[in-house]
Order: C-alpha cells, then structure tokens, then sequence
C-alpha cells in the first residue's frame, strides 16, 4: 500500500474513532480569548502520524508474525490444527464468510512460514472462495495464483505476497465502507493466530518461548476489541465482541511477564471455545 493510501486511512479513522489519543489534541477559547487545548479537536503532527501508520492500518501483529515466531522456536507444523478446507462450502452468512477469510488467512500464513506447499495453495482457493462470496475480490490482484505458483519455491517472495494481500484486503474493505466486515476478518485471524499458538504443544506452559508468544497477545486483544467497539452497532461485531471478553478479561489479569498456569489454561480453553464457534 502506497504511504498516501495509508495516511488517508489514519486521517479517516482518526476523525471519525478518535482511537489515538496521543494524536488528540486541539484549541477552543477560554473567557479571555486566548485558546486552549481541548481533547475534542484532533491535531495530527507528523511524527506521531507516521509513528502511528503502520500499526493502525493494520494494527494488530500479522498471523505470519505469529507463525513465524513458532518457526523460529522450532515448534513443528501440525496440519490438524487449521480449519479443514473442506468446511468452506457451509459459511454461508456474511458473518461466518468473513470470520472464516480471517481463519484461513491465518492457516494459509501457517502454511507457507512452515513451506508447506500445497497446504498453502489449498488454503489460498477457499480464501478466494470467501472473498469471491463477500463480493470483496476487487482487493486481490487478478494474477495473483499465478503469482503464488511463480514463487512457490521462494519462500520470503511467498510469504511477502501473502501478507500484501491480506493488507490489501483490510484496506478495501475499509475504503468501501464495509469496516465491520473487516473486523470480522481481523477477529477470525487473530483467534486462529491464538489457537494455532496455544495448541501447538502438549505443554504450552512448560515453554518459555511459547509463553511469551501468548502473552505478547494481550496488547493486540486490547487494540482489536479498541476497534470493534467501533462498529459495536453491528450485531455480528458486537456478537464477536461478548464473544471474546470473557478472554480479555483473563488477559487483563496478567501482569507484565508473569503469567500463572491456572491463566494459561483459561486464555487455551477461552480460545479454544470462541475459535470453535467461528469455524463450526
């Protein structure tokens, strides 16, 4: 995505959700004239703007950083764990569709940190079968099986096209007025992300590595819930929302690197229970 495109989308959302409020400053009069600040009025400097694009335009951690973080501990790829790609053919709500895209998306970065070819090509035709049903394939370059089968051996050329793609996906959606679908998406990715992460191992607990990872989660849950609640007037989001709570309420009682097992287990079975229902 172009840097005009991104800075476009802050200013929008920064007007509209007011979700920085490190950018939120602004002036109005006091009884002698003189003005004062007020943090109704948005200002946006140019550092905080450009500190601020990256994480707002996609402001949670990709599922491929996720993934690849299991990678670079040498955790190993179980199949078993994504959603079957057999199951795409009954999410036929709108809610369901989209909450699935996020899934896959995840399952298909799954695949290809782990280079698991034809994994990654499945995952990427029923990701296009989503997209093509929510009416949403205007984000997605016509070539770009094509280019996926180029660079099918290439596993950073991959990965690279893979992300841009999901980025490019939650642009669109937003940039057509379909916010809360893009929730959605982001929703079903980051719970994925989660599962994938807290199953991955017998004891999860026991791995240090594995700890960190889950417990990294915690400012991402917060940013994603952040942003749903702008949409929570929708009823799928605000599902999504109650959904998830009960999670972040566990989250939010674990303290700066301490975690308990007894937090552990419910973050796994809370996962568990909210991916379930979104894959069902």
């Amino acid at each position: 995505m172009r840097i005009l495109q991104k800075r476009t989308l802050v200013l929008m959302f920064l007007s509209v959700a007011m979700v920085f409020p490190a950018c939120q400053s602004g002036k109005k009069k006091d009884k002698g004239g003189k003005e004062e600040p007020t943090a109704t009025k948005p200002r946006i400097e140019k550092e905080e703007l450009e500190k601020d694009v990256k994480e707002f335009v996609y402001p949670l951690p990709t599922s491929f950083e996720v993934t690849e973080m299991l990678n670079r501990i040498g955790a190993a790829y179980i199949l078993t764990l994504s959603n079957s790609t057999e199951n795409v053919d009954k999410y036929l709500t709108e809610k369901k569709q989209a909450l699935n895209l996020g899934v896959y998306g995840a399952d298909l970065s799954y695949a290809s940190t782990y280079n698991q070819k034809q994994q990654t090509m499945d995952f990427m035709e029923v990701s296009k079968k989503l997209i093509d049903a929510l009416n949403i394939s205007g984000a997605l370059p016509a070539d770009i099986v094509d280019q996926i089968e180029q660079n099918e051996d290439n596993k950073d050329q991959l990965v690279r096209i893979i992300t841009n793609t999901f980025y490019d996906t939650y642009e669109y959606l937003n940039a057509n007025g379909r916010g809360a679908v893009s929730m959605l998406v982001l929703a079903g990715s980051w719970v994925e992300a989660l599962y994938i992460t807290t199953n991955i191992s017998e004891n999860t607990y026991q791995n240090k590595e594995m700890v960190k990872i889950v417990m990294k989660q915690k400012a991402s849950l917060n940013k994603l819930l952040e942003l749903m609640n702008i949409h929570k007037d929708d009823p799928n989001v605000q599902e999504v929302i109650q959904q998830l709570s009960p999670l972040a309420k566990v989250y939010n009682m674990v303290e700066e690197n301490a975690i308990s097992e007894d937090q552990m287990d419910i973050i796994i079975e809370e996962t568990r229970k909210v991916r379930s229902s979104f894959v069902e």
